[in-house]
């Protein structure tokens, strides 16, 4: 870790939405950057070997497309009955025929583990085994789970914490290896290259000290930033829009400049340090507050708007239905979106698979049900990342019905 007490960059190189979750339980929030490496032409002597090599092949592909430094963890799962290793069936049949041979007997998943910090250049290869015991599931029990699709994308054909999960009986070791990633493997990992795990914390306020909060903004593209994301937004704001709330209003820098623009900003922000800079930025219009649980009587607002706020997020529904709750009839959310997919176009990799809480897809539905529409977007640029371009942030209007 290095003397400023910054959060260290830590990327998984994984596509696995298991793996992302549960390290977003623990409370870390990893960039994800998926390797592309092709797991069926990989061969080893035996399938904790196999889970290994691929680790390392996974952490390797994405060390090699990085411009600054990180700590890279890459992982793969295997599942071994007989000395035979099991990944992903891929298809309907594999997995039914899988399934079955698997009822009622005992396998072990091997999650290989590969950290590779570039700090250090240091590379960690490490294996977890958890002994898994499987029910004596029926003929009726297999067509269905694999009709949900999800024993075709997973390791071994089966899940814990998903639809498979009443099919496990019981397992004899680290439950998270079997989700995917062994949380204690890793954090031992972390410490022999220097990274504390509590330093990988992202604090779920999002309650930046006073350090953090005076560098925010220059950090982040400062007032050129703020004044695109600003402009932008105030194309998608109706004329005569009287009251607009900001959501995660952190140090007041685009609330500033929408007033500029014409408009009445009040903004709610849960962290102290971030507040004490709204504050001079926009007096009197600032509160501590959850986005979850606004301070806002029902349908008091002509406009809310969310700048970078809901892909941090793990679950949008309470900030939807909340959004929802304080907009007045033909009142309209502006927010970000596709945030992680505009930096990954922009550093010209290709789009992930995974879905964040930003995702426009999930946005629509969950919108749809609290009787916000989709009716207008625009784009703004943002600064330049170290890639080879220039990431363009989309934004995007609904309207209460």
């Amino acid at each position: 870790m290095n003397g400023s007490g910054e959060r260290p960059r830590f990327v998984l190189a994984s596509q696995s939405p298991a793996r992302l979750k549960t390290l977003r339980n623990a409370g870390v929030e990893p960039e994800v950057i998926v390797s592309g490496v092709d797991e069926d032409n990989v061969t080893a002597e035996s399938p904790g070997e196999l889970a290994r090599l691929l680790a390392c092949l996974k952490a390797r592909a994405v060390v090699a497309t990085l411009d600054d430094h990180a700590t890279v963890l890459g992982c793969d799962s295997v599942l071994e009955i007989d000395g035979i290793a099991y990944g992903k069936p891929g298809t309907p049949e594999i997995a039914r025929e899988r399934l079955r041979m698997m009822r009622g007997r005992t396998g072990v998943l091997h999650t290989g583990h590969c950290l590779f910090d570039t700090n250090t250049k240091q590379e960690l290869r490490e294996l977890a085994s958890t002994v898994v015991h499987f029910a004596d599931f029926t003929d009726e029990e297999i067509d269905a789970y694999v009709a949900t699709g999800e024993p075709l994308v997973v390791a071994g054909s089966f899940t814990v914490d998903g639809f498979g999960g009443p099919f496990v009986t019981a397992i004899e070791g680290d439950y998270h290896n079997v989700v995917g990633l062994s949380l204690p493997l890793l954090r031992r990992m972390l410490t022999e290259v220097g990274i504390p795990w509590p330093s990988l914390w992202q604090d779920p306020h999002f309650a930046y000290d006073e350090a953090e909060a005076a560098i925010y903004d220059e950090t982040r593209g400062g007032e050129t930033r703020a004044r695109a994301a600003a402009e932008a937004v105030n194309r998608l704001i109706p004329s005569g829009t009287a009251r607009v709330l900001e959501l995660a209003v952190g140090t007041g820098i685009v609330g500033a400049e929408l007033v500029a623009l014409g408009n009445l900003v009040h903004g709610v922000d849960l962290s102290p340090a971030m507040l004490k800079h709204a504050r001079y930025r926009l007096p009197g219009h600032v509160a501590a507050a959850d986005v979850g649980h606004l301070p806002v009587a029902d349908r008091r607002c002509d406009a809310v708007v969310a700048i970078w706020l809901l892909h941090l997020l793990d679950d949008t529904e309470g900030v939807i239905a909340e959004v929802a709750r304080v907009l007045r009839p033909g009142g309209v959310f502006i927010t970000t979106t596709e945030k992680s997919e505009a930096s990954r176009y922009a550093a010209g990799r290709s789009p992930d698979d995974t879905r964040s809480g930003d995702a426009l897809s999930h946005l629509v539905a969950r919108g749809a049900e609290h009787g916000l529409v989709l009716d207008g977007a625009t784009t703004f640029e943002g600064p330049l990342r170290g890639g080879p371009g220039i990431p363009v942030y989309p934004l995007v209007r609904f309207r209460k019905s």
